[in-house]
């Protein structure tokens, strides 16, 4: 049992907290029963598996206390994984949604588990987009991220097929475009700066959900548009 605070495995996932040596390893942390068990069903062996001891869970056993320390949930953790990360090499089609400049990892996760709900084949993330391997956005993908093909884009050239960017109040209404064909890629901004003006340019075509209050946050009009493009 894991007994000391200078365990290498629990200074690991003290670091991992951090962006800049989730990108230097390429692993992450998965806090919580729920998602230990979406990774172990996705077929995600961990690195390293910690239980509290006394849990009956599987992981190496660690006193409570020690495992709260190390929690971003707090006391009531009692299982927590590291895992390696894994990108998909290139959106995939039919239906692919993108992300450029979405700076909340919050709604990031809610995104994937959004986009793996309506079957969407991969999430593709451009720019300034915050990293979905981070504590709040693997919670909120509530395990959505070991079934979602995520990857990295530079350019709204990289998205498949028929490229429709996401406009507060322009282009025409989600449920008015007519029949996207083989291939489709939703793409959507921030809540507050939308998506870049190159970025729209290089879409194919633009639209918007119709709303009657000023805006909705990236997360739920994502999920609107998803609902919209899918039916």
């Amino acid at each position: 049992m894991i007994s000391s605070p200078n365990n290498e495995t629990l200074k690991e996932i003290r670091k991992l907290g951090g962006r800049r040596w989730r990108d230097k390893t390429r692993e992450f942390v998965a806090e919580g029963e729920d998602l230990v068990a979406a990774a172990k069903a996705a077929g995600w062996a961990p690195s390293a598996l910690l239980c509290a001891a006394g849990s009956g869970l599987e992981g190496e056993e660690v006193a409570p206390h020690l495992l709260a320390e190390i929690s971003l949930l707090g006391s009531s953790t009692r299982e927590i994984g590291i895992y390696a990360q894994r990108w998909a090499p290139e959106p995939r089609g039919p239906f692919c949604v993108a992300l450029w400049g979405v700076g909340d990892p919050g709604n990031v996760g809610t995104i994937l588990r959004s986009a793996l709900a309506f079957g969407a084949a991969s999430v593709a993330l451009g720019p300034k987009t915050a990293d979905p391997y981070g504590h709040k956005a693997v919670r909120a993908s509530m395990g959505a991220i070991f079934e979602m093909p995520i990857t990295r884009v530079r350019d709204a050239a990289e998205l498949p097929g028929r490229r429709v960017a996401l406009v507060a109040r322009e282009g025409r209404p989600l449920q008015e475009l007519e029949n996207p064909g083989d291939a489709i890629t939703l793409v959507v901004g921030a809540e507050r700066e939308g998506l870049p003006d190159a970025v729209v340019a290089a879409c194919d075509e633009v639209a918007h959900v119709p709303i009657r209050s000023e805006s909705l946050n990236a997360a739920m009009a994502a999920t609107v548009a998803m609902y919209e493009v899918t039916r």
